[in-house]
């Protein structure tokens, strides 16, 4: 019989590193998957999954079994993931104001061509709720309910929010199309 994840979670707690490890195995490539989704760059995940993955023995720590260990996880994630966002544009802002506008627009351009999916483009235009709805919700990932508890929304803000994706999707799709 399998160890749950939160029984592996509360022994990673207190330090057992082979739960710890275990729960590293069980959940790596989906803590990637979520960064890739949120990122939209396989670098850009890489980083994000590994800076989770460093400080995961102390986040663990504060797992209190209230929810499944995924959700609690999944939440690690997107708030990861918004950390990251919120530091590149202070970033940003600091190149900005050092005369650097001409090298960060390259660097836009460079990253924009370096797209090779439409859902990612797509994805990346739409507004950051949307984004992480869609990025917990893809592919069946995680179910409205599920999604919905990690966000701290309700599952029909859920539900919602992946009609107005659908429908923004389509118009992007459309306006390529007629042009």
């Amino acid at each position: 019989m399998e160890t749950s994840d939160e029984d592996l979670a509360r022994a990673a707690a207190k330090g057992d590193a082979d739960a710890f490890a275990s729960l590293l195995r069980r959940h790596y490539d989906r803590i990637f998957r979520l960064c890739f989704r949120l990122t939209g760059r396989a670098d850009q995940a890489e980083d994000l999954t590994q800076d989770i993955c460093a400080a995961l023995p102390l986040k663990v720590q504060a797992f209190q079994a209230r929810a499944k260990f995924t959700t609690w996880l999944y939440r690690v994630v997107v708030n990861a993931a918004e950390d990251a966002r919120r530091r590149a544009t202070s970033h940003s802002r600091v190149a900005a104001g050092w005369g650097d506008v001409e090298q960060m627009r390259r660097a836009e351009a460079t990253e924009a061509a370096e797209a090779v999916d439409w859902l990612q483009r797509a994805m990346r235009s739409l507004p950051q709720d949307l984004q992480e709805t869609l990025a917990l919700t893809l592919e069946e990932e995680m179910t409205h309910a599920q999604a919905a508890e990690v966000l701290g929304v309700s599952e029909g803000t859920v539900s919602w929010r992946m009609s107005d994706i659908r429908k923004r999707l389509r118009a992007m799709r459309q306006e390529e199309l007629d042009q």
